[in-house]
This record gives structure tokens, C-alpha cells and sequence, in this order.
């Protein structure tokens, strides 16, 4: 689950990271009322789930609280674009009100799983304020890395190399060490898949901030924090991925029109895989589960099929857990309730799979049975075109 950078701020001051005072603004009114209670100097950030804001006109630096009235009335509303959003862009609903610091400079600090290793690591850089893709592709060395013990936070030495790795002066490698272990306390407290400060930077009177945050929790943990349940934003998540959650379904919309219906998510990467083979392109990720019922199945069907994109439809089910014959009164219902006029093809294999065809044979839609799974991506594929 990803949250909003002043809610990500919020959590990293609760666990002692410097972060600077600022106030959320959902309108005009909200943003010159904060303005003027941090000074009138004030920068205005748009919150949406992605970064490159600033490149994008979502971060304005206002002298005066007429001047941040004026911006807030800018951004509030606007679709903002950004090399994460995808063309489409995300509308802004609310924006972060922050006050001015004297930067001096600006670093990086990140905390990520290295799934090689299974291990967090603690990743550090002097060249902050910038894509830290870039920083990795064109200058890897430039990247500090420290590893986590497990069932542990970053320890204070590994702290202080970070802050002396990156060359900031001795008068503030105490407060940047306190700020870095802050950090991995903060992550490791709530279960998160990822956290980024960037920038962190260090003001002109020696002082460390996170000037920037991003925080994200790990889904399958959430059963453990009731009390963030509600920092999840709905309006920055695809409507068909809330949809698929309210039924606990793995749903992840793609950019193509063949869509995907499979148990179990190394299937599932499988199918999409050999659907790019045999030439088509996969619109979904959609796994749902080893235990799923017929009434999850429709559900998901209808989801996939409220993607406009979609031409065909490939399920790939291998009956186990879940059995075919299931499966197919699951589909054959949801076609009955849904009118379905698009080509689905249908790879089976395991428990009942003679009684699944035979459903899906004599149910009176047009579906085809494939034989195999190379079949099945070439026959939709066809239908596809």
C-alpha cells in the first residue's frame, strides 16, 4: 500500500526523523491559511502516488500567502504527468503545505528488499535530488549500501559510515546517523516494502530534514496495523485493482487487450510470458488463488471484462485446490449474468478436468478448449486480432 508523502512524514517524525512543518490543504482557503501560519514563505507540494512532481509543475515555491493562494488554485485539480503516472496523469486532490529551509545540499537515503540477498538494504548517495535509476545506471559507485541484519534496524556504526560515505561534515554525522536509524526504525515498525528520503538534505546551519518521502506497506502485513488501514488512498489506486481487492483477488491492470485469468502467480507469470511469445500482449495480472470459489471466479471475470481494452480472454487454470469443474460454472455464470461477446479460451488441466470441458462444452457460449498451454496462447492471440 502506498501512502501520501505528508502522511509518510508523519510516520518518520513519530519515530524521530527532522521533518519540516507543514500542513495538508484540500482547498484554496486550507492552503493561504497554512501559508500563513508557517510564514508566508512556503513551498506547495501535489500529493499524488508517484515521483517527478517537481518536473511536472506539482511543486511551487510561494514568497507570500497571496502567492501560495494563487499556485494552490493552479494545482488543486490539475492532471499532473510524470515519468511515473503514465500519460494518463493523476488528478490532484490534495496538496502538502510546506515551509521554506535553506538548503545547502541535497542526499539521498533509501531502505529497499534485495530480493537476491532477502535482505533489506540501506542505500545511501551524496547526488540526492535527482532519479536514483539515474544515479545507479550512469554512477552505481556512487551508491552506498549497508545490509540489515534480519529481525534488526541499522545499527548506529553502520550509520556513521553512511554519513561519513557520503561526505557530510563531522559537525552533522551525529544528527544524520540519528535521522538514518530513525528511518529503519520507522520501516521495520510498519512492515514496509519500501522507503525513500530524497532529497535528505543538510541546511545551511548544519541540520538534517527528509525534504521528501516515500513510504510504502507491505499488503499481506496490514492484518497488523489497523491504525494505517486508513492512510490508503483509493482515488490513486486503478479502479479495477479496488474492485479485485474487495473480493481478494490479485488483480494488476497491464496495457494490453488479452486478458488473463490464472491460479497461482507463477502461472500466472507464465501465461502473460507465452502471450508475449506467441505475439499478443497481456492486459492483466490477475491470480485468483489456489482456493478460490465460483462466486470469486465471476467477480473476476466481470473484472476483467470492465476493461475496454480487452479483446480476448485466456484462462489457464490448473485444477488442484481450486477444480476445474469450479472453474468452469464459475465462468459459464459469470457469462450468463454478463452477456459476454468477446473470444475465451480455456486452458485446463487436473482435478474433474473432463467434467470442466464438458461445462464449459455445453454451456452454450462460444468458448475454446485448448489443448495445452502453447495452443491456448497462439489461439488467443488469433481471436485477439
Amino acid at each position: 500500500m502506498k501512502i501520501h508523502e505528508y502522511q509518510a512524514k508523519s510516520i518518520l517524525a513519530k519515530y524521530g526523523v527532522p521533518v519540516p512543518r507543514g500542513e495538508v490543504a484540500y482547498t484554496v482557503e486550507e492552503a493561504e491559511v497554512a501559508a500563513r501560519n508557517l510564514g508566508g514563505s512556503v513551498v506547495i507540494k501535489a500529493q499524488i502516488h508517484a515521483g517527478g512532481r517537481g518536473k511536472g509543475g506539482g511543486v511551487k515555491v510561494a514568497k507570500s500567502v497571496a502567492e501560495a493562494g494563487e499556485l494552490a488554485k493552479k494545482i488543486l485539480g490539475m492532471t499532473l504527468v510524470t515519468h511515473q503516472t503514465g500519460p494518463e496523469g493523476r488528478v490532484v486532490q490534495r496538496l502538502l503545505v510546506e515551509e521554506t529551509l535553506p538548503v545547502e545540499r541535497e542526499l539521498y537515503l533509501g531502505i529497499v528488499l534485495d530480493r537476491t540477498t532477502g535482505r533489506n538494504v540501506f542505500m545511501a548517495s551524496k547526488e540526492g535530488g535527482m532519479d536514483i535509476e539515474e544515479v545507479a545506471a550512469k554512477t552505481p559507485e556512487l551508491i552506498l549500501r549497508e545490509e540489515l541484519i534480519p529481525g534488526q534496524t541499522l545499527q548506529p556504526f553502520q550509520a556513521r559510515k553512511l554519513a561519513f560515505g557520503m561526505g557530510i561534515p563531522n559537525p552533522s554525522v551525529n544528527a544524520a546517523a540519528a535521522a538514518m536509524t530513525a528511518l529503519s526504525k520507522a520501516y521495520d515498525a510498519i512492515d514496509g516494502s519500501l522507503a525513500e528520503i530524497n532529497p535528505f538534505i543538510l541546511t545551511s546551519d548544519g541540520k538534517v530534514y527528509a525534504l521528501d518521502a516515500k513510504m510504502a506497506i507491505d499488503d499481506n502485513a496490514m492484518y497488523r496495523h489497523k491504525d494505517l488501514v486508513e492512510l490508503r488512498d483509493l482515488n490513486e489506486e486503478d479502479p479495477l485493482e479496488v474492485e479485485a481487492s474487495r473480493f481478494s483477488l490479485n488483480y494488476i491492470k497491464l496495457d494490453g487487450n488479452i486478458a488473463c485469468m490464472v491460479n497461482g502467480a507463477g502461472l500466472a507469470m507464465a501465461t502473460m510470458d507465452i502471450i508475449k511469445y506467441a505475439g499478443g500482449q497481456p492486459a492483466n495480472f490477475l491470480d485468483v488463488g489456489g482456493g478460490a470459489n465460483a462466486e470469486q471466479i465471476k467477480n473476476a471475470f466481470r473484472i476483467l471484462l470492465s476493461d475496454t481494452s480487452v479483446k480476448a480472454v485466456l484462462i489457464n487454470i490448473f485444477g488442484g485446490i481450486l477444480r476445474c469443474d469450479v472453474l468452469a460454472n464459475g465462468v459459464v455464470a459469470a457469462a450468463s449474468e454478463l452477456g459476454i461477446t468477446i473470444p475465451v479460451v480455456v486452458r485446463m488441466e487436473g482435478t474433474n478436468v473432463e467434467l470442466g470441458q464438458k461445462i464449459l462444452t455445453e454451456s452454450g457460449f462460444n468458448f475454446t478448449v485448448a489443448d495445452g498451454m502453447k495452443d491456448a496462447a497462439e489461439k488467443v492471440v488469433a481471436l485477439a486480432q
